[in-house]
């Protein structure tokens, strides 16, 4: 069957494969690494595409003061093979050679990295820092990913049906696609509506500012138009030139990553002439990736379901006190909190419900840790980090941050925590997968109506609902009503259930795990890309 499907090529910025393998930076490269995964275990015809950052994303740590600060280093990956193929991208005038290297080691799909680290090259650190410095060095890694990636793909002679671009980077291998039409022959147009039969789009920023646009005047002097005029460039990408609008003028179909997302995504688009269809496909994990095989079950009783959930919560609390020093106590509720320090995730909600909380922490009848990596430029981010490293030290005994975050503190905390907290700002989660690896594991989540959540939720028989759906028209009032409905829900639910009703808690870990195992494994997505998008 899979060779009667269409062959894809996956472009993505990052991709998280195995915490050794610093190519990620947050949920879009943990989402392509299980992607590229998922495709190697069910047999299904998908190749890889992407950059070898040298110094990865940031190492961030914590320093005396309590404030987060970010170290860089060279880091070099034996396991990585040397296809032999070198290709060449003009940037600035410049010819920018690309060596293109293969990953197949972590159980995926082969994976092809392109890296401009070659001696005498003009541009050697274009592919250095992921999501490093600005304007121009972005476009520059733009171009290699798109431009460089289409053309590596047929120096190695793999044959492509599909181009899937996993959010806007990847949209500059769209115009190569169409450069190359016209060096055909075909007119622009032509070229551009049998690309579109080419191209997929899937779609993750949920805030307008957050999808990326460059003036038009910076591409052309980078060289990213491939020769297109100015008024060509804007029929794709608008002026500036939106690569989340172009993405959609490029692709036959698009998706968003939750269904909440998929009706998000098109009322933030809808402006947008010439745009292709943007459907629902929610996001899927890896189960071997990020399952606890003793959570796996099945169990002959509750009894064994709990004695499986506590051994994993030993050696959580075990890894926490290695990371930080602090020793949690296993008897006593453990929440877990764990993402990219993005402002709208608000990593610190429950701080300001501090006074209903107090004497729960005091008590250590509830503990918490957190961990988190704000970007190298988000002042903000780093406040919240700080806030959280205060707030650890405020509450020794209960509060615990993790430095550093990355796979191997996610693995750890989605598998071993009681309660897995969420609580952005809806409807700015596009999806949150970390959720799901909570569920999957038996660990109860407890998130605002956002991301995937809305599709699992089931209050009070897999997890607890925080607040409701509305969204108040200013995000003072959001954040205050939506620490509210926090503490009632941890005050009046899951601090009762978890030391007074442990049949009810163990009920709601069996269902927690039976209600999301298929419906939100990356199995089930990858047959739905295939069916919604590949072959729409």
């Amino acid at each position: 069957m899979a060779n009667q499907l269409p062959r894809v090529a996956y472009f993505c910025m990052e991709y998280g494969l195995d915490n050794a393998f610093k190519q990620y930076a947050g949920g879009l490269g943990i989402l392509a690494g299980d992607t590229l995964k998922g495709a190697r275990d069910n047999g299904l015809p998908m190749v890889g595409v992407g950059l070898r950052w040298k110094q990865g994303y940031t190492d961030q740590h914590i320093g005396p003061d309590g404030k987060p600060y970010d170290a860089f280093h060279n880091y070099e990956y034996p396991w990585l093979k040397d296809t032999g193929v070198t290709v060449t991208v003009r940037i600035r005038d410049n010819d920018v050679r690309a060596k293109v290297w293969l990953c197949d080691h972590f159980g995926n799909a082969p994976l092809y990295l392109l890296d401009t680290d070659i001696p005498g090259n003009p541009d050697a650190w274009i592919t250095g820092q992921l999501y490093g410095w600005f304007g121009e060095e972005r476009v520059a890694q733009e171009m290699i990913l798109g431009i460089g990636g289409v053309r590596a793909l047929q120096a190695l002679g793999i044959p492509v049906d599909i181009y899937h671009f996993n959010e806007g980077h990847a949209a500059l291998a769209g115009l190569e696609l169409i450069r190359q039409k016209m060096a055909a022959g075909a007119s622009f147009h032509e070229a551009w509506e049998a690309t579109r039969r080419q191209v997929v789009f899937t779609t993750h920023t949920p805030v307008p500012e957050g999808n990326e646009s460059h003036p038009i005047e910076r591409l052309l002097y980078m060289g990213a138009n491939l020769g297109l005029t100015v008024d060509q460039l804007v029929q794709i990408g608008g002026s500036p030139f939106n690569m989340t609008v172009a993405g959609l003028r490029l692709a036959k179909c698009a998706n968003g990553v939750s269904q909440l997302h998929g009706e998000t995504a098109n009322r933030m688009w809808q402006g947008v002439e010439g745009r292709c269809e943007i459907r629902a496909i929610t996001n899927g994990i890896h189960r071997p990736t990020w399952v606890d095989p003793r959570m796996r079950g099945p169990f002959a009783s509750p009894d064994d379901l709990w004695a499986a959930h506590m051994a994993v919560k030993r050696e959580t609390i075990d890894f926490i006190a290695r990371k930080t020093g602090v020793r949690f106590d296993p008897e006593k509720l453990l929440i877990g909190f764990s993402r990219r320090a993005a402002p709208y995730k608000r990593s610190d909600l429950i701080f300001r419900c501090e006074e209903q909380v107090r004497s729960l922490l005091e008590e250590g009848k509830i503990q918490i840790v957190f961990s988190g990596k704000a970007h190298p430029l988000d002042d903000t981010g780093k406040r919240i980090v700080q806030h959280l490293v205060a707030m650890a030290r405020r509450y020794p005994r209960s509060v615990a941050f993790i430095e550093n975050y990355d796979m191997e503190v996610g693995a750890a905390l989605t598998r071993g925590c009681d309660v897995w907290l969420n609580n952005p700002r809806r409807p700015q989660e596009a999806c949150g997968t970390s959720g799901m690896k909570a569920a999957m594991n038996g660990v109860l989540n407890a998130s605002i109506l956002d991301g995937w959540w809305p599709e699992a939720a089931q209050h009070g028989v897999n997890g607890w609902v925080i607040g409701d759906d509305v969204v108040p028209a200013s995000v003072a009032e959001q954040d205050e009503r939506d620490a509210a409905a926090l503490a009632r829900v941890l005050l009046e639910e899951i601090v009762p259930t978890y030391y007074h009703n442990r049949p009810k808690w163990l009920a709601m870990m069996r269902a927690s795990i039976e209600s999301t195992w298929e419906r939100f494994s990356v199995d089930r997505m990858l047959k739905e890309y295939w069916e919604r998008l590949y072959m729409a």
